[in-house]
């Protein structure tokens, strides 16, 4: 069997969707011929732990493991926040704003301008040394690394150099395209060492894949060169045959990080809106959120007097998580609002599909996103200042919510099967290989 090394920074017992990827791939790896390896910080600062996420790792595969070294704790300290765990999206939520605390906007710059690509720039030269000896005793025949944090893109680019084997660059976003660069207060100079090095990446990888067919153009058109397309997905296996009831009421649920550029604020309106001169759907009404939520996002709720109907869950393990989208009267899509979203598929928009409930979703019309909606039939895509459509879609599904119906979706979705997507990055590792011979 053949061999792989997987480099990423999120692996369990951390939790979040930036493990589900590669978790899943190593899960399913061994049935397409290839063992995997694994390469991950010990002790990492951990935005979620979820235990639950280390039953999945298959029985045998190793994980390498060294220490990282990591300036949150000095950013802690400095803003008087010691005890608090990181929260993702906590720069662009509130050290990029000329209103957020001097501390916060001081430490965004040096966040930003002095750890290039990344907090985990101390770990590449440390990780390099270790996995050359490593790989000295403990030969591979591919190298694979995943981001963001696009330092391991550069820990994977050290060890192939030195060593001749081939590497594939997996890219779950984009790097200088990512919605957010643009907000991070980079200097003029960090911001072309950021370009250097993307296209570094894009050029002397043996192999680049990434999860969209926008961001795969924009990675094709700065190096010329083919991008492969892996999307992420659904792991049938969370998605058993045992039948799942929805909770009572009419519920509209929300999963994952919910921040402060994804407030649906028209959408409130509408609820709220519609509660006032509808007692029973006021009654009825359940709004669950599951994950990390911007203050934003609450206040607009409060706004528009929902918080009776509001259910606010922190993070929850993955396994619950997926019970919870199975049990939705509908399920809630927020994407961003930026130009740059277009291409941006998130994980959990998958487990919707498969979650088999109606998706209302908020983000830029023709994106991949939208596209991928209309494609497999699971949901509709909303601009987020739309209202005509949205309340015509809520009034669809709260009439077969009071006429004891359960909305069930049948859309087109294996080729999003864990399965199907592991065989076909195994594919692309069988191609590396050939290319060498």
């Amino acid at each position: 069997m053949k061999k792989v090394l997987v480099i990423t920074y999120y692996w369990p017992p951390s939790g979040g969707s930036g493990v589900q990827r590669w978790l899943k791939f190593v899960k399913y790896l061994r049935e397409f011929g290839w063992e995997p390896m694994v390469y991950t910080p010990l002790d990492p600062e951990r935005m979620a732990t979820d235990s639950s996420l280390e039953s999945e790792i298959p029985l045998g595969v190793e994980v390498l493991q060294k220490k990282i070294t990591e300036p949150y704790s000095l950013y802690k300290f400095f803003t008087g926040k010691k005890k608090e765990s990181i929260k993702p999206g906590f720069i662009a939520n509130s050290g990029n704003s000329s209103r957020a605390p001097f501390k916060e906007r001081l430490s965004l710059f040096v966040r930003s301008n002095f750890f290039i690509p990344d907090p985990k720039m101390l770990w590449i030269t440390p990780s390099a040394r270790y996995l050359k000896k490593e790989l000295a005793l403990n030969p591979v025949d591919v190298i694979v690394s995943t981001g963001p944090p696009h330092s391991m893109h550069l820990i994977a680019r050290k060890v192939s150099k030195a060593t001749g084997i081939p590497w594939v660059a997996d890219f779950r976003d984009p790097w200088t395209k990512m919605y957010n660069f643009k907000y991070m207060g980079y200097s003029s100079l960090v911001e072309s060492i950021h370009k250097k090095l993307e296209k570094k990446v894009l050029r002397d990888a043996s192999e680049v894949v990434t999860v969209t067919n926008t961001i795969a153009a924009e990675f094709e058109q700065l190096v010329n060169r083919p991008v492969h397309v892996i999307t992420n997905g659904f792991d049938p296996a969370d998605f058993s045959d045992v039948k799942v009831e929805p909770e009572e009421g009419f519920t509209i649920t929300y999963t994952g990080l919910f921040v402060k550029t994804q407030n649906p604020i028209t959408f409130w309106e509408i609820l709220g809106e519609r509660c006032r001169r509808d007692a029973n759907f006021s009654e009825e009404l359940k709004i669950r959120l599951i994950g990390h939520t911007d203050s934003s996002v609450l206040a607009s709720i409060q706004e528009n007097r929902l918080e009776k109907n509001l259910i606010s869950m922190e993070y929850t393990p993955h396994n619950q998580v997926v019970e919870w989208q199975r049990k939705a009267r509908v399920l809630l899509l927020c994407g961003g609002r930026e130009p740059e979203s277009r291409g941006i598929l998130t994980g959990k928009f998958f487990e919707y599909m498969a979650a088999a409930r109606p998706i209302l979703g908020f983000g830029p019309k023709g994106g991949d996103m939208d596209i991928a909606l209309e494609q497999s039939g699971c949901g509709t895509m909303f601009d987020y200042d739309q209202s005509e459509g949205v309340e015509a879609f809520i009034d669809q599904q709260y009439r077969l919510f009071k006429e004891g119906s359960t909305a069930i979706v049948e859309g087109e979705i294996d080729k999003y099967s864990r399965v199907e997507l592991t065989r076909k990055m195994a594919e692309v590792f069988n191609s590396v290989i050939d290319k060498m011979q």
